[in-house]
């Protein structure tokens, strides 16, 4: 599948990672290029030039955590969402 990024790590009990061959070529090619963690159970967007990983989490106020298009969703960091959404801290 050319340069696309291969998950070949499965998750823990509390997350799924979802493989290349879960989907067909076209649909992975548009994970990577949309998801940070194309095979990862975070919906944090990838950061590019046009987006960058510069806005601050709204929870933790942590710098540099999401991308305009992570706030333009209403997203908060993956740590406090993995906490709100699992439990803990």
């Amino acid at each position: 599948m050319g340069d696309l990024p291969r998950i070949e790590k499965e998750g823990t009990d509390m997350t799924r990672r979802y493989y290349q061959d879960d989907y067909d070529e076209d649909e992975w090619a548009e994970r990577v290029n949309m998801f940070a963690d194309p095979g990862g159970n975070s919906a944090l967007r990838r950061a590019s030039k046009r987006n960058p990983r510069n806005l601050p989490c709204p929870t933790c106020k942590r710098p540099n955590r999401l991308t305009p298009a992570d706030r333009a969703q209403g997203y908060q960091c993956d740590a406090c969402a993995d906490r709100d959404e699992m439990g803990g801290y």
